[in-house]
């Protein structure tokens, strides 16, 4: 706070929460740069948020002196992934255990307790600062930059708080993108996602995560310790048909696709509890302008296919970090510096939204729309016939998936111990 003119005023304005937002917060207090996260719920305990922790994440929290906290919680492991076959077997389409580093599983975590994790880390650090409870509403100019951000507390209260720069990580529905004027493109998405959950018994035998396919429907299940998360899939608009159908059609739905848990559905009590995710594909050409820069979701929304958009997001708030400290330490905040952050994360993206477009095109839509059950010898689509033939070609898939490339880590001054590099590239150049 300026006390002589009462404007509020910080370095960095994180706004949103999530794993990007909280993960970039703590890098850059571990730089020493005054960062204030902004997030407009009051606590982090919302369901059905993506809750995968890639390998690329764990072996960033080990970077960053977490590993232990991290395994204190409550999680279990994924060594593969099979996507469910038209004749009803399942074929195997990752292999987790041949990734590189000591990190060869994508680990399930309610993602709530990772942003915990992530906020007491953050608590630790005499720079950082999360306010709850406190919604951003739009950008603050001066002569054309953007110089901080407007807000809206949960009490009514109004204020605003000045900053060098405005990083926007709140999501594919950006607030702050809107404001700027940025507008992504869109990609084909062939489906939506319904989120619900049902009870998980002791004796279950159920796997963490499994995924079926009957007729045009298809779901999964991830495993939590009370409960199985259960995402269904259908073709894009079907919700308005889905509710109109009504609560018995939609447990006759996850019964025929999981008749194991049949006799519980009635724990979904109304379509009240059944969550749309609109699913979007889409991207920023241009991911910032002066004074504001997109991350994650907020410049790249992507499908779950692969449920890589946290991993994807995460990494881009590590180079954040890493490119922006030294120019945010100095409070100069250059349009040039953001584009250098664009240019290092734009390939990865690009990358795994076309590899997103290729599992639409080639799985998703032909299952959703029921070609792939239609087929008169029910064999495999092309890419699951081809990994059934070759098996070494899962090593590819399970890479992408729980690395992604060009992954990011910690950079020295984010370490235990570390310093603040003179030049943040030294580090990228390793």
């Amino acid at each position: 706070m300026n006390t002589a003119t009462g404007t509020e005023r910080t370095t960095c304005v994180v706004a949103g929460g999530g794993p990007a937002g909280m993960v970039l917060g703590l890098l850059l207090a571990r730089a020493g740069v005054a960062v204030t996260v902004l997030e407009k719920h009051a606590d982090f305990l919302r369901d059905f948020r993506g809750d995968t922790v890639h390998a690329s994440t764990l072996q960033l929290l080990d970077e960053l002196g977490l590993a232990d906290a991290f395994n204190q919680l409550p999680h279990s492991r994924v060594d593969s992934f099979s996507f469910p076959g038209p004749d009803g077997t399942s074929v195997r389409v990752t292999d987790y255990g041949s990734l590189p580093g000591k990190y060869q599983y994508i680990a399930m975590v309610p993602q709530w307790d990772l942003l915990d994790l992530l906020a007491e880390a953050g608590k630790a650090e005499p720079t950082f600062t999360l306010r709850m409870s406190t919604e951003v509403t739009g950008v603050t100019r001066d002569r054309g930059r953007v110089t901080g951000v407007r807000y809206r507390c949960a009490d009514g209260h109004d204020g605003e708080l000045r900053a060098d720069l405005v990083v926007a990580t709140d999501g594919r529905w950006s607030v702050l993108r809107e404001a700027a004027g940025l507008r992504p493109r869109e990609y084909h998405v062939p489906m939506d996602t319904w989120w619900v959950r049902v009870p998980r018994r002791a004796d279950d035998e159920l796997t963490d995560v499994r995924a079926r396919l009957v007729g045009s429907e298809i779901a999964l299940t991830i495993g939590r310790d009370e409960y199985y998360q259960i995402a269904y899939f259908n073709r894009k608009g079907f919700d308005p048909t889905l509710r109109a159908e009504g609560l018995p059609r939609f447990r006759e739905r996850i019964a025929a696709l999981f008749p194991e848990l049949a006799d519980r559905l009635d724990a979904i009590a109304s379509l009240d509890d059944v969550k749309l995710l609109d699913v979007r594909l889409n991207r920023l050409s241009r991911w910032y302008v002066d004074g504001l820069l997109c991350i994650g979701d907020a410049a790249h929304a992507m499908s779950p296919a692969g449920g890589v958009g946290i991993n994807l997001a995460i990494q881009d708030a590590v180079a954040t970090a890493t490119l922006l400290a030294e120019p945010l330490r100095r409070h100069v905040v250059r349009p040039a510096d953001l584009a250098r952050v664009q240019r290092r994360r734009a390939m990865p993206t690009a990358v795994m939204q076309g590899l997103q477009r290729i599992l639409h095109a080639a799985l998703l839509e032909p299952a959703v729309e029921g070609r792939l059950q239609r087929r008169r010898t029910r064999v495999s689509p092309l890419p699951l016939k081809v990994i059934q033939r070759f098996p070494l070609l899962r090593r590819v898939p399970a890479y992408l998936m729980a690395i992604g490339p060009r992954p990011e880590h910690a950079p020295a001054f984010a370490r235990p111990g570390g310093t603040m590099a003179p030049d943040p590239n030294s580090w990228l150049a390793g």
